[in-house]
């Protein structure tokens, strides 16, 4: 049995992300809940409406031998505007806002290495100022959000696909 590692995202609404990491090779699972706010079990309404402080978020089953956490980074650059601040097209709110909270120090590293490097992308293009959260996921719960989120793309193929990018690649650093 590999050991399988977890990552949590936030990059607006998280149907259409949850989606975007299903599909890579070496995701075992996703799901999608709550993340980084005040109240326990906070409802949908309640993340919603601002009240709970929650952000949507994305939990990734990863193998690190199949798939590496900075290859799940590269697509969470591309996959949304980081330089968005609570929102994310016609989403707004603090629930829709970037954020990425990590489960060790090298995740933690490579999160803040990867920003780095795609903001020198940006720069490049004239683009803003990635506004990106990046905080440990210790001492933060994870509330599992409604079972009718949870894969709401495999149930609803034709579903609301809420994800805005800024158009740039994540650049390829040729070891």
């Amino acid at each position: 049995m590999s050991s399988h590692e977890k990552a949590y995202f936030a990059t607006g609404c998280f149907w259409g992300a949850e989606r975007r990491f299903w599909n890579l090779t070496g995701v075992i699972e996703t799901s999608v809940g709550y993340m980084g706010g005040a109240r326990p079990n906070p409802s949908y309404e309640q993340v919603c409406t601002g009240v709970s402080g929650h952000a949507e978020s994305v939990e990734v089953t990863f193998d690190p031998a199949q798939i590496s956490y900075r290859r799940l980074l590269e697509e969470f650059w591309v996959m949304h505007d980081p330089t968005s601040l609570n929102r994310q097209g016609g989403d707004i709110g603090s629930q829709y806002r970037s954020a990425i909270f990590t489960t060790s120090e090298s995740q933690q590293l490579q999160a803040e290495v990867t920003r780095d490097v795609y903001q020198a992308a940006l720069d490049r293009e004239g683009l803003a100022r990635i506004v990106t959260e990046i905080n440990s996921a210790n001492g933060i719960a994870y509330y599992l959000a409604e079972d009718y989120h949870q894969k709401y793309l495999k149930k609803n193929p034709n579903g609301y696909d809420c994800h805005s990018s800024t158009g740039v690649a994540f650049p390829i650093v040729v070891n």
